[in-house]
């Protein structure tokens, strides 16, 4: 077979038409197709929104938190600002009493004019410093008859009593205070033993009174 007597095929040079129409048909196809990736412009305004709500009621509540925490110790400096103050009061108070108590009470009652007025004016410095202590916040706490509670009371020693229920205060050693809601000092006391047990002595109470009755 000699050349003269091959047929030339179909050649992509000879037909340069084909390429382009190739080409054509893909350019004209990309928007459509980069139109589908586009995100929709409602729904990006709609997750931002979302997105700057959440921020936003988060801020809220962080500043909230932060208004609570303020007004707390704001209220609190006002309230323990004389602790330490009040403390060392107290000390003083506990003095003036230990040096009335320490008086004779016939001492009392059969002194001299000047005795009996320096007694006074001690018991009435008592009182007045007291009562200082109370208008910012300082209060007595009343322990005597009252079940032992190790967060207000603290245990000096045992007194055999069966007269009264198990660990009741039957005795003040020294007057304990409080400052708001704080123990600003433990009342020390003597506690009962040998007694009924707390929880049982309502119930003996009441078992008294039914049978009186």
């Amino acid at each position: 077979m000699t050349d003269e007597t091959k047929k030339p095929g179909p050649d992509a040079a000879e037909n340069p038409n084909t390429a382009e129409a190739v080409a054509s048909a893909f350019d004209g196809d990309a928007p459509e197709a980069a139109g589908l990736n586009e995100p929709d412009p409602l729904e990006t305004l709609r997750n931002e929104n979302a997105e700057l709500r959440d921020r936003f009621l988060r801020l809220a509540a962080e500043m909230d938190n932060l208004r609570r925490r303020t007004e707390r110790d704001v209220k609190d400096a006002k309230s323990y600002a004389v602790t330490a103050f009040a403390r060392d009061m107290l000390a003083v108070s506990d003095n003036l009493r230990r040096a009335l108590d320490s008086i004779p009470a016939d001492t009392k009652e059969s002194g001299d004019a000047g005795l009996k007025a320096l007694i006074e004016g001690v018991d009435m410095t008592e009182r007045a410093m007291l009562s200082a202590l109370e208008r910012h916040g300082v209060r007595k706490i009343d322990a005597e008859g009252q079940k032992f509670d190790p967060n207000f009371h603290q245990a000096m020693f045992e007194v055999p009593n069966t007269a009264v229920p198990n660990n009741t205060v039957v005795q003040v050693v020294q007057a304990g205070y409080v400052i708001g809601e704080r123990v600003l000092r433990p009342a020390m006391v003597g506690v009962s033993k040998g007694g009924p047990k707390a929880d049982a002595a309502p119930a003996a109470a009441a078992e008294a009174s039914a049978d009186k009755a």
